[in-house]
């Protein structure tokens, strides 16, 4: 069996250990004790943290988001921003994350044919930015007077979270320097998004309407 070294086995080191370990073996590996033998930990070291390695998967996108999270709470600057520079912020950093581990984000969203499989890894992150898009949406209902004016926050949840799927699959399909494009997108359907809330959507709605069409016609 497997035995620990001296240093303290932590939740970001298995999940540092498992993105290379994918990476370097150009696949997964077949079991937990498998995994816990080629790093050099103990199961019970494993099981600490993780139920099963599908709940690793699951995992590393809970802490994409975690981090998220924390970077931005970090500027001082955050709490002042409007829910939309919020909305943004918290979409152009979770999209730099995902830059930053990218080789690995691919080889994840590609591992099995059918794509709703590889969408099971997510469902944590779902319930995390569908939760963080209620805070919002709720912050900004509590600062409109008329219930009239107030946003649904359902229909708001549920929309930021597909608005990521669209996202999450135009940033695996940009090949742009410095996925620019993708900023683009961001800003342009969180845009749209607000406008659509605030009853003033036409120029964006067509602005990012023409932008969709110019990608689509580049893809094909």
């Amino acid at each position: 069996m497997a035995t620990s070294k001296n240093k303290k086995v932590t939740s970001q080191t298995i999940i540092s250990k498992y993105m290379n370990y994918v990476l370097e073996n150009d696949g997964y590996p077949k079991s937990v004790y498998r995994f816990c033998n080629d790093i050099n930990i103990k199961e019970e070291e494993f099981y600490a943290f993780f139920g099963s390695l599908e709940s690793l998967d699951r995992a590393i996108w809970n802490a994409f988001f975690t981090t998220t999270i924390d970077a931005m709470n970090n500027n001082e600057d955050y709490g002042s921003f409007s829910t939309r520079n919020k909305f943004l912020t918290f979409f152009f950093t979770f999209f730099e994350m995902l830059t930053l581990n990218r080789s690995y984000v691919l080889f994840a969203l590609k591992r099995y044919d059918m794509p709703f499989e590889n969408l099971k890894q997510l469902k944590s992150l779902r319930d995390h930015i569908k939760g963080f898009a209620t805070e919002l949406i709720e912050e900004d209902n509590d600062e409109k007077l008329f219930k009239v004016t107030k946003n649904p926050v359902k229909l708001f949840s549920e929309g930021a979270w597909f608005q990521f799927l669209f996202l999450l699959k135009f940033w695996v399909d940009d090949e742009s320097a410095g996925f620019e494009k993708t900023d683009v997108a961001i800003e342009k359907s969180v845009n749209t998004v607000f406008d659509l809330f605030d009853n003033t959507p036409l120029n964006n709605v067509l602005d990012f309407g023409k932008f969709l069409w110019k990608e689509k016609t580049m893809w094909n």
